[in-house]
C-alpha cells in the first residue's frame, strides 16, 4: 500500500514537473497556407513572441493544400501537448467545416491560445466601371443586375462571403468567379475580365494609387491607415457589411490548462512588443490580442453568423 501511494505521488509529482518545465523542446507553429499572405505573417509573429517570452526554439512549419484543411489537420490529430500549434484563418476555421464534408476537424478539435491579428478589408473596383462610392456601386449594380462580376479567391474565401453578404444586406445581384488564390483573381480584376474585389489593403494599395483599380470602401467602422482617404461602409450607410477577418493560435483539443495558460500569456507579452506590432501594420493587419476563452465565443459565435450566411446564399464547394 505504501509502495502504491508513493508510485502515485511520483506519478502526480512528474506531472507537475513537466507542466511545469514546459517547454524543454521545440514547438512548431502550423501555417496551413503557403509562405506569404497575412496568415503566414501571422504565423511568423506568433512564432517569434512565443520563442522570446518562453526562451525556446518555435519553428514555423507551412503545411499548404484542400483550402487549410491539411494543416488543420495534422494539427488536430497531434498530440495535446502544446509542441504542435495552428495558426488559423477566421474564415477557414469558422466556415470550412460548413462547406467540406468528411473533414477530420471540426472547430472542437481545438482549444484557442489567442488571437494574434485582425485583417481589415477593402472594397475594390475595376476603374471602367462608373462609380466612385459604395452608394453608387450598389446603385449601378441595382440598374444593371447580373452584369458585374466578383473575383474571390476561391470558394468560401474571404472574398466570397464578403460579397455575398454585401449582395445580401443590399439585394443587388453579381456573378461569382473563384480563382485559385489572390494571384490570378488580381490579374484578371485589373485586366477588367471581373469587376469588383474584395481583398487586403497592402495587395492593391500601388494599382489604387497608379489609378488602375477604385477603393470604394473599407468593409467595418475604422478607417485603414494605408488608405485614410477611402471611408468605411458605416460611413456610407452600410453598417452590416462589416469584415473582420483574424489570425489565431491554436493547439489540439484537451491540452493541459496549465500549458494553454502558459502559452497565452507568452503569446500576448510577446505580441505587445514594438517589432510585432510595426511588422503587422507593414502588412496591412493590426495586432489584436484575444485571450482563449474570449476567443473561444467569437468562434462560437461567428460560425454561427457564417452558418446562417451560407445557408442563405445556398454556398456550395464548386
Amino acid at each position: 500500500m505504501i509502495r502504491f501511494l508513493l508510485l502515485v505521488a511520483a506519478l502526480f509529482g512528474t506531472m507537475g514537473a513537466s507542466a511545469q518545465e514546459f517547454p524543454n523542446r521545440t514547438i512548431s507553429v502550423v501555417v496551413p497556407v503557403p509562405p506569404g499572405g497575412v496568415v503566414d505573417l501571422a504565423g511568423r509573429l506568433a512564432a517569434e513572441a512565443l520563442a522570446g517570452e518562453l526562451k525556446s526554439t518555435v519553428v514555423v512549419d507551412n503545411k499548404a493544400g484542400a483550402s487549410a484543411n491539411i494543416g488543420a489537420t495534422y494539427v488536430a490529430q497531434a498530440k495535446p501537448d502544446g509542441y504542435t500549434l495552428l495558426a488559423s484563418y477566421s474564415l477557414y476555421h469558422n466556415v470550412n467545416p460548413l462547406l467540406f464534408s468528411n473533414l477530420k476537424w471540426s472547430p472542437e478539435s481545438f482549444v484557442p491560445i489567442g488571437r494574434v491579428v485582425v485583417t481589415p478589408s477593402v472594397v475594390v473596383v475595376h476603374p471602367s466601371l462608373p462609380v466612385h462610392s459604395l452608394k453608387e456601386f450598389v446603385e449601378y449594380v441595382k440598374k444593371n443586375p447580373g452584369a458585374v462580376s466578383f473575383a474571390s479567391q476561391g470558394t468560401g474565401s474571404v472574398a466570397h462571403l464578403g460579397s455575398e453578404l454585401l449582395k445580401q444586406d443590399t439585394g443587388i445581384e453579381m456573378v461569382h468567379v473563384p480563382y485559385k488564390g489572390s494571384g490570378p483573381a488580381m490579374q484578371d480584376l485589373v485586366a477588367g475580365r471581373v469587376q469588383f474585389f474584395i481583398t487586403a489593403p497592402p495587395a492593391v494599395l500601388g494599382y489604387v494609387q497608379q489609378g488602375r483599380l477604385r477603393a470604394l470602401a473599407i468593409a467595418g467602422s475604422e478607417r485603414h491607415p494605408m488608405m485614410p482617404d477611402v471611408p468605411t461602409s458605416v460611413e456610407q450607410g452600410f453598417p452590416k457589411f462589416q469584415l473582420n477577418p483574424w489570425v489565431g493560435l491554436f493547439a489540439p483539443a484537451d491540452t493541459p490548462d496549465a500549458v494553454v495558460r502558459k502559452l497565452a500569456a507568452a503569446l500576448e507579452k510577446g505580441m505587445a512588443q514594438p517589432k510585432a506590432i510595426e511588422s503587422a501594420k507593414a502588412a496591412g493587419a493590426s495586432v489584436s490580442f484575444q485571450p482563449p476563452q474570449e476567443l473561444a465565443k467569437a468562434v462560437a459565435q461567428e460560425r454561427a453568423y457564417w452558418a446562417a450566411l451560407v445557408k442563405a446564399a445556398n454556398i456550395k464547394i464548386e
